[in-house]
Protein backbone atom coordinates (compact mmCIF):
# COMPACT_ATOMS: atom_id res chain seq x y z
CA UNK A 1 0.00 0.00 0.00
CA UNK A 2 1.00 3.65 -0.62
CA UNK A 3 0.99 6.34 2.33
CA UNK A 4 -1.52 8.19 1.14
CA UNK A 5 -4.56 6.67 2.69
CA UNK A 6 -2.78 6.91 6.07
CA UNK A 7 -2.39 10.62 5.40
CA UNK A 8 -6.08 10.71 4.41
CA UNK A 9 -7.10 8.61 7.33
CA UNK A 10 -5.53 10.29 10.06
CA UNK A 11 -5.94 13.88 9.24
CA UNK A 12 -9.83 13.29 8.79
CA UNK A 13 -9.99 11.76 12.41
CA UNK A 14 -7.97 14.41 13.70
CA UNK A 15 -10.50 16.76 11.78
CA UNK A 16 -13.39 15.16 13.59
CA UNK A 17 -11.87 15.11 16.88
CA UNK A 18 -11.67 18.87 17.43
CA UNK A 19 -14.86 19.51 15.43
CA UNK A 20 -17.09 17.01 17.41
CA UNK A 21 -15.56 15.83 20.59
CA UNK A 22 -13.84 18.60 21.68
CA UNK A 23 -17.06 20.74 20.99
CA UNK A 24 -18.67 18.01 23.39
CA UNK A 25 -15.91 18.33 26.02
CA UNK A 26 -16.20 22.03 26.26
CA UNK A 27 -19.69 22.78 26.14
CA UNK A 28 -20.94 19.43 28.18
CA UNK A 29 -17.86 18.23 30.63
CA UNK A 30 -15.98 21.35 31.51
CA UNK A 31 -18.76 24.01 30.58
CA UNK A 32 -16.19 26.74 29.13
CA UNK A 33 -17.69 30.34 30.32
CA UNK A 34 -16.40 33.31 28.04
CA UNK A 35 -17.14 35.53 31.21
CA UNK A 36 -14.90 34.06 33.44
CA UNK A 37 -12.08 35.90 34.84
CA UNK A 38 -9.19 34.21 33.78
CA UNK A 39 -5.52 34.00 35.92
CA UNK A 40 -3.89 36.45 33.19
CA UNK A 41 -6.29 38.87 33.88
CA UNK A 42 -7.13 38.20 37.43
CA UNK A 43 -3.00 38.42 38.36
CA UNK A 44 -2.09 40.20 35.38
CA UNK A 45 1.79 41.19 35.72
CA UNK A 46 3.22 41.38 32.56
CA UNK A 47 6.22 38.05 33.41
CA UNK A 48 4.23 35.51 33.79
CA UNK A 49 0.42 35.98 33.63
CA UNK A 50 -0.44 38.12 30.17
CA UNK A 51 -3.46 37.44 28.34
CA UNK A 52 -2.55 36.41 24.87
CA UNK A 53 -3.95 35.88 21.63
CA UNK A 54 -5.39 32.87 21.25
CA UNK A 55 -3.15 32.44 18.19
CA UNK A 56 -0.16 33.40 19.63
CA UNK A 57 -0.91 31.45 22.65
CA UNK A 58 -1.89 27.92 20.61
CA UNK A 59 1.73 28.57 19.00
CA UNK A 60 3.40 28.67 22.36
CA UNK A 61 1.56 25.64 23.77
CA UNK A 62 1.46 23.29 20.47
CA UNK A 63 5.61 23.78 20.33
CA UNK A 64 6.28 23.34 24.09
CA UNK A 65 4.55 20.04 24.21
CA UNK A 66 5.87 19.01 21.01
CA UNK A 67 9.54 19.11 21.34
CA UNK A 68 11.37 15.94 19.39
CA UNK A 69 8.76 13.09 21.58
CA UNK A 70 6.30 13.04 18.59
CA UNK A 71 9.29 12.55 16.45
CA UNK A 72 11.43 10.00 18.39
CA UNK A 73 8.35 7.64 19.82
CA UNK A 74 6.62 6.97 16.64
CA UNK A 75 9.96 6.54 14.26
CA UNK A 76 10.89 3.85 17.18
CA UNK A 77 7.42 2.25 17.66
CA UNK A 78 7.07 1.77 13.85
CA UNK A 79 9.69 -1.59 14.54
CA UNK A 80 6.32 -2.95 15.73
CA UNK A 81 4.69 -2.12 12.03
CA UNK A 82 3.13 0.22 11.47
CA UNK A 83 -0.44 0.00 12.26
CA UNK A 84 -0.05 -0.43 16.20
CA UNK A 85 1.76 2.84 16.01
CA UNK A 86 -1.07 4.69 13.53
CA UNK A 87 -3.69 3.52 15.71
CA UNK A 88 -2.50 4.53 18.92
CA UNK A 89 -1.40 7.79 17.67
CA UNK A 90 -5.03 9.09 16.27
CA UNK A 91 -7.03 7.01 18.71
CA UNK A 92 -5.19 8.71 21.37
CA UNK A 93 -5.15 12.13 20.38
CA UNK A 94 -8.73 12.58 19.80
CA UNK A 95 -9.57 10.75 23.07
CA UNK A 96 -6.86 10.48 25.36
CA UNK A 97 -4.49 13.40 24.34
CA UNK A 98 -7.47 16.17 23.47
CA UNK A 99 -9.20 15.37 26.79
CA UNK A 100 -6.04 15.44 28.95
CA UNK A 101 -4.47 18.76 27.41
CA UNK A 102 -7.98 20.20 27.91
CA UNK A 103 -8.79 19.61 31.09
CA UNK A 104 -5.50 20.58 32.33
CA UNK A 105 -5.58 23.73 31.07
CA UNK A 106 -9.19 24.21 32.60
CA UNK A 107 -8.34 22.77 35.76
CA UNK A 108 -5.50 24.90 36.52
CA UNK A 109 -7.37 28.12 34.80
CA UNK A 110 -10.18 27.75 37.26
CA UNK A 111 -7.67 27.84 40.12
CA UNK A 112 -5.61 30.75 39.23
CA UNK A 113 -3.06 29.57 37.35
CA UNK A 114 -1.59 27.12 39.95
CA UNK A 115 0.35 24.05 38.80
CA UNK A 116 -0.99 20.28 38.54
CA UNK A 117 1.49 19.56 41.05
CA UNK A 118 -0.28 22.74 43.79
CA UNK A 119 -3.88 21.55 41.88
CA UNK A 120 -2.78 17.52 43.81
CA UNK A 121 -2.32 19.44 47.15
CA UNK A 122 -5.92 20.65 47.39
CA UNK A 123 -7.77 17.81 45.25
CA UNK A 124 -5.76 14.91 46.46
CA UNK A 125 -4.05 15.53 49.71
CA UNK A 126 -0.73 16.48 50.61
CA UNK A 127 0.92 13.71 51.08
CA UNK A 128 -0.01 12.94 47.26
CA UNK A 129 0.96 16.60 46.16
CA UNK A 130 4.48 15.97 47.63
CA UNK A 131 5.10 12.50 46.04
CA UNK A 132 3.24 14.05 42.95
CA UNK A 133 6.34 17.10 42.83
CA UNK A 134 8.67 14.17 42.93
CA UNK A 135 7.33 12.47 39.40
CA UNK A 136 7.26 15.72 37.83
CA UNK A 137 10.55 17.00 38.90
CA UNK A 138 11.99 14.04 37.58
CA UNK A 139 10.03 14.21 34.31
CA UNK A 140 11.12 17.33 33.76
CA UNK A 141 14.67 16.65 34.70
CA UNK A 142 14.98 14.00 31.65
CA UNK A 143 12.93 16.25 29.76
CA UNK A 144 15.52 19.04 29.90
CA UNK A 145 18.90 17.36 29.61
CA UNK A 146 17.58 14.79 26.97
CA UNK A 147 16.32 17.35 24.54
CA UNK A 148 19.56 19.03 25.17
CA UNK A 149 21.47 16.03 23.52
CA UNK A 150 18.98 15.85 21.13
CA UNK A 151 19.85 19.22 19.72
CA UNK A 152 23.16 18.97 20.34
CA UNK A 153 23.93 15.99 18.26
CA UNK A 154 21.32 17.66 15.34
CA UNK A 155 23.56 20.56 15.38
CA UNK A 156 26.52 18.08 15.02
CA UNK A 157 25.00 15.96 12.64
CA UNK A 158 23.38 18.78 10.70
CA UNK A 159 25.30 21.65 10.26
CA UNK A 160 23.17 23.50 8.07
CA UNK A 161 20.46 23.83 10.84
CA UNK A 162 22.82 25.75 12.80
CA UNK A 163 21.78 29.43 11.64
CA UNK A 164 18.08 28.70 11.06
CA UNK A 165 17.89 27.16 14.61
CA UNK A 166 19.84 30.37 16.54
CA UNK A 167 18.56 32.74 14.06
CA UNK A 168 15.39 31.94 15.28
CA UNK A 169 15.61 33.46 18.62
CA UNK A 170 16.44 36.82 16.65
CA UNK A 171 13.40 36.67 14.49
CA UNK A 172 11.32 35.50 17.77
CA UNK A 173 12.61 38.58 19.30
CA UNK A 174 11.76 41.04 16.68
CA UNK A 175 8.45 39.84 16.75
CA UNK A 176 7.56 39.94 20.09
CA UNK A 177 8.28 43.73 19.98
CA UNK A 178 6.75 44.18 16.66
CA UNK A 179 3.01 42.32 18.48
CA UNK A 180 3.20 43.65 21.77
CA UNK A 181 5.32 47.43 21.55
CA UNK A 182 4.30 48.31 18.33
CA UNK A 183 1.06 46.91 17.64
CA UNK A 184 1.29 45.63 14.34
CA UNK A 185 -1.17 43.34 12.52
CA UNK A 186 -0.36 39.97 13.96
CA UNK A 187 -0.95 38.50 10.46
CA UNK A 188 1.63 40.51 8.82
CA UNK A 189 4.14 40.12 11.24
CA UNK A 190 3.28 36.23 10.98
CA UNK A 191 4.46 35.91 6.86
CA UNK A 192 7.51 38.32 7.56
CA UNK A 193 8.14 36.35 10.39
CA UNK A 194 8.03 33.23 8.29
CA UNK A 195 9.56 33.85 5.59
CA UNK A 196 12.44 35.04 7.53
CA UNK A 197 12.86 31.50 9.18
CA UNK A 198 12.50 30.17 5.77
CA UNK A 199 15.57 32.77 4.48
CA UNK A 200 17.46 31.18 7.65
CA UNK A 201 16.75 27.54 6.25
CA UNK A 202 18.12 28.75 2.77
CA UNK A 203 20.80 30.57 3.90
CA UNK A 204 21.50 27.76 6.78
CA UNK A 205 21.69 24.87 3.80
CA UNK A 206 23.85 27.01 1.68
CA UNK A 207 26.33 28.20 4.76
CA UNK A 208 26.32 24.63 7.24
CA UNK A 209 28.29 25.80 10.10
CA UNK A 210 30.38 23.85 12.02
CA UNK A 211 32.69 23.75 14.79
CA UNK A 212 36.37 23.57 14.97
CA UNK A 213 37.53 20.88 17.53
CA UNK A 214 38.29 22.46 20.13
CA UNK A 215 36.40 25.66 20.60
CA UNK A 216 37.61 27.95 23.72
CA UNK A 217 39.01 24.61 24.44
CA UNK A 218 36.14 22.65 24.43
CA UNK A 219 34.39 19.78 22.42
CA UNK A 220 31.63 21.05 19.89
CA UNK A 221 29.07 18.89 22.09
CA UNK A 222 30.47 20.24 25.44
CA UNK A 223 30.05 23.83 23.59
CA UNK A 224 26.87 23.64 21.96
CA UNK A 225 25.37 22.11 25.34
CA UNK A 226 26.52 24.95 27.73
CA UNK A 227 25.10 27.77 24.74
CA UNK A 228 21.90 25.47 24.93
CA UNK A 229 21.84 25.78 28.88
CA UNK A 230 22.50 29.50 29.26
CA UNK A 231 20.41 29.86 26.49
CA UNK A 232 17.37 28.18 28.23
CA UNK A 233 18.15 29.81 31.69
CA UNK A 234 18.16 32.97 30.26
CA UNK A 235 14.96 33.20 28.34
CA UNK A 236 13.13 31.27 31.12
CA UNK A 237 13.78 34.32 33.27
CA UNK A 238 12.35 36.72 30.58
CA UNK A 239 8.42 37.75 30.57
CA UNK A 240 6.98 35.65 28.33
CA UNK A 241 5.60 38.32 26.25
CA UNK A 242 9.61 39.46 24.84
CA UNK A 243 10.84 35.95 23.59
CA UNK A 244 8.88 32.77 24.64
CA UNK A 245 5.43 33.80 23.08
CA UNK A 246 7.16 34.69 19.86
CA UNK A 247 8.95 32.35 19.19
CA UNK A 248 6.87 29.41 20.18
CA UNK A 249 4.26 31.06 17.87
CA UNK A 250 6.43 32.14 14.74
CA UNK A 251 7.99 28.59 15.32
CA UNK A 252 4.62 26.85 15.55
CA UNK A 253 3.49 28.79 12.13
CA UNK A 254 6.94 27.45 10.76
CA UNK A 255 6.38 24.10 11.44
CA UNK A 256 2.90 23.69 10.06
CA UNK A 257 4.24 24.67 7.18
CA UNK A 258 7.07 22.18 7.07
CA UNK A 259 4.34 19.64 8.16
CA UNK A 260 2.36 20.93 4.93
CA UNK A 261 5.57 20.17 2.99
CA UNK A 262 5.78 17.00 4.26
CA UNK A 263 1.94 16.13 3.80
CA UNK A 264 1.97 17.85 -0.03
CA UNK A 265 5.06 15.43 -0.63
CA UNK A 266 3.15 12.39 -0.01
CA UNK A 267 -0.09 13.63 -1.73
CA UNK A 268 2.16 14.39 -4.91
CA UNK A 269 4.30 10.85 -4.69
CA UNK A 270 1.80 8.57 -3.16
CA UNK A 271 5.34 6.62 -1.77
CA UNK A 272 4.80 3.33 -0.73
CA UNK A 273 4.98 1.65 2.84
CA UNK A 274 7.43 -0.69 2.73
CA UNK A 275 7.37 -1.32 6.27
CA UNK A 276 5.07 -4.06 7.39
CA UNK A 277 1.52 -3.58 9.19
CA UNK A 278 2.61 -5.90 11.48
CA UNK A 279 6.20 -6.60 11.88
CA UNK A 280 6.96 -10.81 12.67
CA UNK A 281 10.25 -10.36 12.48
CA UNK A 282 11.66 -7.88 15.33
CA UNK A 283 14.97 -7.76 16.03
CA UNK A 284 16.54 -9.80 18.78
CA UNK A 285 15.78 -7.61 21.94
CA UNK A 286 12.84 -6.19 21.18
CA UNK A 287 10.63 -5.54 23.78
CA UNK A 288 6.73 -6.69 23.59
CA UNK A 289 4.46 -4.50 21.91
CA UNK A 290 2.05 -4.72 25.21
CA UNK A 291 2.79 -2.43 27.13
CA UNK A 292 5.34 -0.94 25.62
CA UNK A 293 3.74 0.73 22.68
CA UNK A 294 2.05 2.92 24.75
CA UNK A 295 4.96 4.33 26.44
CA UNK A 296 6.74 4.31 23.76
CA UNK A 297 4.81 6.59 22.22
CA UNK A 298 3.67 9.13 24.53
CA UNK A 299 4.15 12.69 22.83
CA UNK A 300 1.55 12.19 20.28
CA UNK A 301 -1.02 10.06 21.89
CA UNK A 302 -1.22 11.64 25.30
CA UNK A 303 1.49 12.56 27.52
CA UNK A 304 2.06 13.75 31.48
CA UNK A 305 4.32 16.82 30.26
CA UNK A 306 1.42 18.49 28.54
CA UNK A 307 -0.32 18.47 31.94
CA UNK A 308 2.73 20.76 33.46
CA UNK A 309 2.57 23.08 30.26
CA UNK A 310 -0.89 23.39 30.71
CA UNK A 311 -1.04 24.23 33.53
CA UNK A 312 2.58 26.10 34.26
CA UNK A 313 2.79 28.66 31.53
CA UNK A 314 -0.33 27.98 29.22
CA UNK A 315 -2.95 28.60 31.96
CA UNK A 316 -1.09 31.73 32.86
CA UNK A 317 -1.68 33.62 29.85
CA UNK A 318 -5.54 32.29 29.22
CA UNK A 319 -7.27 35.42 27.74
CA UNK A 320 -10.63 33.46 27.46
CA UNK A 321 -11.63 30.35 29.07
CA UNK A 322 -13.27 29.75 25.28
CA UNK A 323 -9.79 29.73 24.01
CA UNK A 324 -8.71 26.78 26.32
CA UNK A 325 -10.20 24.36 23.47
CA UNK A 326 -8.42 26.28 20.43
CA UNK A 327 -4.89 26.19 22.84
CA UNK A 328 -5.63 22.51 24.49
CA UNK A 329 -7.22 20.29 22.41
CA UNK A 330 -6.01 21.65 19.08
CA UNK A 331 -2.24 21.73 20.49
CA UNK A 332 -3.11 18.10 21.12
CA UNK A 333 -4.31 17.62 17.63
CA UNK A 334 -1.26 19.75 15.99
CA UNK A 335 1.03 17.20 18.15
CA UNK A 336 -0.74 14.31 16.57
CA UNK A 337 -0.14 15.36 12.83
CA UNK A 338 3.80 15.79 13.81
CA UNK A 339 3.30 12.42 15.19
CA UNK A 340 1.61 11.20 12.44
CA UNK A 341 3.88 12.48 9.73
CA UNK A 342 7.08 10.67 11.84
CA UNK A 343 4.93 7.31 11.37
CA UNK A 344 4.84 7.82 7.20
CA UNK A 345 8.53 9.43 7.12
CA UNK A 346 9.46 6.69 9.08
CA UNK A 347 7.74 3.98 6.89
CA UNK A 348 7.69 5.24 3.62
CA UNK A 349 10.49 6.73 2.90
CA UNK A 350 12.74 3.94 2.56
CA UNK A 351 12.89 2.59 -1.24
CA UNK A 352 12.94 -1.07 -0.34
CA UNK A 353 11.89 -3.31 3.29
CA UNK A 354 15.25 -4.39 3.11
CA UNK A 355 16.45 -0.60 3.40
CA UNK A 356 14.10 -0.21 6.18
CA UNK A 357 15.20 -3.79 7.88
CA UNK A 358 18.84 -1.73 7.25
CA UNK A 359 17.57 0.65 9.91
CA UNK A 360 15.47 -0.80 12.40
CA UNK A 361 18.24 -3.25 12.86
CA UNK A 362 17.50 -2.95 16.76
CA UNK A 363 14.89 -1.35 19.12
CA UNK A 364 15.40 2.23 19.91
CA UNK A 365 17.08 2.50 16.18
CA UNK A 366 14.73 4.55 14.38
CA UNK A 367 14.18 8.14 15.51
CA UNK A 368 15.06 11.85 14.34
CA UNK A 369 17.54 10.33 12.12
CA UNK A 370 15.13 8.14 10.48
CA UNK A 371 12.43 11.11 10.11
CA UNK A 372 15.01 13.67 8.63
CA UNK A 373 16.23 10.77 6.04
CA UNK A 374 13.02 9.23 5.50
CA UNK A 375 10.70 12.68 5.21
CA UNK A 376 13.90 14.03 3.43
CA UNK A 377 13.41 11.37 0.69
CA UNK A 378 9.57 11.91 0.25
CA UNK A 379 10.25 15.82 0.12
CA UNK A 380 12.93 15.07 -2.13
CA UNK A 381 10.28 12.90 -4.22
CA UNK A 382 7.37 14.74 -4.02
CA UNK A 383 8.03 18.20 -4.71
CA UNK A 384 11.81 17.75 -5.83
CA UNK A 385 13.43 19.59 -3.54
CA UNK A 386 17.10 19.17 -3.29
CA UNK A 387 17.93 16.60 -0.93
CA UNK A 388 20.25 18.57 1.19
CA UNK A 389 17.73 21.08 1.79
CA UNK A 390 14.91 18.85 2.54
CA UNK A 391 16.78 17.26 4.94
CA UNK A 392 17.78 21.22 6.62
CA UNK A 393 14.30 21.76 6.88
CA UNK A 394 13.18 18.74 8.64
CA UNK A 395 16.36 18.79 10.72
CA UNK A 396 15.44 22.51 11.44
CA UNK A 397 12.08 21.75 12.81
CA UNK A 398 13.62 18.60 15.17
CA UNK A 399 15.59 21.36 16.46
CA UNK A 400 13.11 24.21 17.15
CA UNK A 401 10.52 21.84 18.54
CA UNK A 402 13.16 20.23 20.95
CA UNK A 403 14.23 24.04 21.74
CA UNK A 404 11.17 25.23 23.15
CA UNK A 405 10.47 22.59 24.76
CA UNK A 406 13.63 22.64 26.56
CA UNK A 407 13.97 26.34 27.51
CA UNK A 408 9.77 25.64 28.39
CA UNK A 409 11.16 22.55 30.28
CA UNK A 410 13.79 25.00 32.64
CA UNK A 411 11.20 27.37 33.58
CA UNK A 412 8.63 24.40 34.76
CA UNK A 413 11.56 22.99 36.37
CA UNK A 414 12.07 26.53 38.23
CA UNK A 415 8.34 26.43 38.98
CA UNK A 416 8.84 23.19 40.71
CA UNK A 417 11.84 24.30 42.44
CA UNK A 418 9.97 27.03 44.03
CA UNK A 419 7.03 24.87 45.17
CA UNK A 420 9.18 22.43 46.51
CA UNK A 421 10.78 25.62 48.71
CA UNK A 422 7.40 26.51 50.02
CA UNK A 423 6.56 22.80 50.89
CA UNK A 424 10.15 23.29 53.31
CA UNK A 425 9.15 27.01 54.09
CA UNK A 426 12.01 28.33 52.02
CA UNK A 427 11.24 31.60 49.50
CA UNK A 428 13.01 30.89 46.54
CA UNK A 429 13.47 33.70 44.09
CA UNK A 430 13.01 33.26 40.01
CA UNK A 431 16.42 33.90 39.73
CA UNK A 432 17.63 31.44 42.24
CA UNK A 433 15.03 28.81 41.10
CA UNK A 434 16.68 28.83 37.53
CA UNK A 435 19.99 28.53 38.71
CA UNK A 436 19.05 25.58 40.76
CA UNK A 437 17.23 24.17 37.49
CA UNK A 438 19.90 24.55 35.19
CA UNK A 439 22.61 23.25 37.29
CA UNK A 440 20.73 20.40 38.00
CA UNK A 441 20.29 20.11 34.39
CA UNK A 442 23.48 20.19 33.12
CA UNK A 443 24.68 18.09 35.94
CA UNK A 444 22.77 15.46 34.59
CA UNK A 445 24.01 15.99 31.03
CA UNK A 446 27.54 16.19 31.93
CA UNK A 447 27.03 12.86 34.30
CA UNK A 448 28.88 11.02 31.90
CA UNK A 449 31.80 12.90 30.58
CA UNK A 450 31.75 16.36 28.72
CA UNK A 451 30.20 14.71 25.35
CA UNK A 452 27.39 15.49 27.31
CA UNK A 453 25.53 11.65 26.78
CA UNK A 454 24.42 11.57 30.09
CA UNK A 455 21.48 13.43 29.58
CA UNK A 456 20.14 10.12 28.26
CA UNK A 457 21.26 8.61 31.01
CA UNK A 458 17.44 8.16 32.60
CA UNK A 459 15.65 8.71 29.03
CA UNK A 460 13.99 5.22 29.27
CA UNK A 461 12.12 5.79 32.42
CA UNK A 462 10.82 9.04 30.45
CA UNK A 463 7.92 6.85 28.53
CA UNK A 464 6.96 5.38 32.18
CA UNK A 465 7.23 8.26 34.06
CA UNK A 466 5.31 10.56 31.30
CA UNK A 467 2.31 8.41 31.39
CA UNK A 468 1.73 7.86 34.61
CA UNK A 469 1.95 11.57 35.30
CA UNK A 470 -0.48 11.68 32.81
CA UNK A 471 -3.19 9.11 34.34
CA UNK A 472 -2.60 11.24 37.64
CA UNK A 473 -3.45 14.71 35.85
CA UNK A 474 -6.26 13.12 34.68
CA UNK A 475 -7.69 11.75 38.49
CA UNK A 476 -7.07 15.45 39.61
CA UNK A 477 -9.24 16.42 36.56
CA UNK A 478 -11.56 13.37 37.82
CA UNK A 479 -12.17 14.45 41.28
CA UNK A 480 -12.85 18.45 39.70
CA UNK A 481 -15.76 16.69 37.24
CA UNK A 482 -16.92 14.57 40.30
CA UNK A 483 -17.27 17.80 42.92
CA UNK A 484 -19.42 19.73 40.39
CA UNK A 485 -21.34 17.05 39.35
CA UNK A 486 -20.42 16.59 36.02
CA UNK A 487 -19.84 13.57 33.78
CA UNK A 488 -15.67 12.42 35.09
CA UNK A 489 -16.49 9.56 32.10
CA UNK A 490 -14.26 10.73 29.85
CA UNK A 491 -11.26 11.39 32.38
CA UNK A 492 -12.02 8.24 33.94
CA UNK A 493 -11.49 5.72 30.61
CA UNK A 494 -7.99 7.27 29.05
CA UNK A 495 -6.59 7.57 32.96
CA UNK A 496 -7.11 3.83 34.02
CA UNK A 497 -5.89 2.58 30.24
CA UNK A 498 -2.55 4.89 30.53
CA UNK A 499 -2.20 3.86 34.25
CA UNK A 500 -2.64 -0.13 33.59
CA UNK A 501 -0.49 0.64 30.47
CA UNK A 502 2.33 2.40 32.41
CA UNK A 503 2.54 1.08 35.40
CA UNK A 504 2.70 -2.09 33.63
CA UNK A 505 5.57 -1.19 31.77
CA UNK A 506 7.37 0.21 34.45
CA UNK A 507 7.56 -3.08 36.32
CA UNK A 508 8.86 -4.96 33.04
CA UNK A 509 11.24 -1.96 32.90
CA UNK A 510 12.20 -2.89 36.42
CA UNK A 511 13.07 -6.18 35.68
CA UNK A 512 15.30 -5.24 32.69
CA UNK A 513 17.27 -3.24 34.97
CA UNK A 514 17.66 -5.64 37.34
CA UNK A 515 18.76 -7.93 35.12
CA UNK A 516 21.16 -5.58 33.56
CA UNK A 517 22.08 -4.62 37.34
CA UNK A 518 21.62 -0.71 36.20
CA UNK A 519 20.84 0.27 39.95
CA UNK A 520 20.53 3.50 39.17
CA UNK A 521 17.82 3.17 36.83
CA UNK A 522 16.13 0.23 39.14
CA UNK A 523 16.08 2.68 42.46
CA UNK A 524 14.59 5.63 40.05
CA UNK A 525 12.39 3.31 38.55
CA UNK A 526 11.17 1.97 42.14
CA UNK A 527 10.63 5.55 43.03
CA UNK A 528 8.13 6.45 40.47
CA UNK A 529 6.57 3.27 40.89
CA UNK A 530 6.00 3.43 44.74
CA UNK A 531 4.70 7.39 44.30
CA UNK A 532 2.41 6.66 41.52
CA UNK A 533 0.99 4.15 43.38
CA UNK A 534 0.95 6.29 46.47
CA UNK A 535 -0.79 9.23 44.58
CA UNK A 536 -3.04 6.98 42.65
CA UNK A 537 -4.36 5.22 45.85
CA UNK A 538 -4.99 8.89 47.23
CA UNK A 539 -7.15 9.62 44.44
CA UNK A 540 -9.30 7.42 44.37
CA UNK A 541 -9.92 7.93 47.93
CA UNK A 542 -10.52 11.57 47.10
CA UNK A 543 -12.65 10.40 43.87
CA UNK A 544 -14.64 8.52 46.67
CA UNK A 545 -14.92 11.27 49.23
CA UNK A 546 -16.17 13.99 46.61
CA UNK A 547 -19.08 11.37 44.97
CA UNK A 548 -20.46 11.37 49.03
CA UNK A 549 -19.95 15.14 49.65
CA UNK A 550 -22.47 17.40 48.75
CA UNK A 551 -21.83 19.48 45.37
CA UNK A 552 -19.73 22.31 45.83
CA UNK A 553 -21.61 25.30 47.31
CA UNK A 554 -20.48 27.94 44.57
CA UNK A 555 -19.12 26.81 41.23
CA UNK A 556 -15.57 28.69 40.41
CA UNK A 557 -17.58 30.55 37.92
CA UNK A 558 -19.92 32.03 40.36
CA UNK A 559 -16.53 32.68 42.74
CA UNK A 560 -14.64 34.53 40.30
CA UNK A 561 -17.57 36.86 39.44
CA UNK A 562 -18.20 37.18 43.34
CA UNK A 563 -14.56 38.53 44.07
CA UNK A 564 -14.19 35.69 46.36
CA UNK A 565 -11.21 32.76 46.64
CA UNK A 566 -11.85 30.01 43.93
Amino acid sequence: MNALPLLLIGLAMFAGGYLLYSKFLGNRVFRLDASFSTPAHELRDGVDYVPTNKFVLWGHHFTSVAGAAPIVGPAVAVIWGWLPAFLWVTLGTVFFAGMHDLGALWASARNKGRSIGALSGRYIGGRGANLFLVVIFLLLLMVVAAFAVVIKNLLISTPSAVIPAWGAVAVALLVGQAVYRYRMNLGLVTVIGVAALYGLILLGDAVPVELPDPILGMSPATFWILALFVYAGVASLMPVWVLLQPRDYINGVQLFVGLGILFVSVLLSAPAVVAPALNDAVPAGTPDLVPLLFVTIACGAISGFHGMVSSGTSSKQLDKETDARFVGYFGAVGEGMLALGAIIAATAGYRTLADWESVYSAFNSGGVAAFVEGGGAIVNGGLGLPASLSATILATMAVLFAATTMDTGVRLLRFVVQEAGEVVKVRINNGAGTLVAVAVGMGLTFSQGAGGDGGLRIWPLFGTSNQLLASLTLSIVAVMLIRKRRNPVPALVPLAVVFVMALWAAFVQLGDFYDAQDWLLLVIDLVIIVAALWVALEAVLAMRRASREPPEALDADVTAKAGLTA
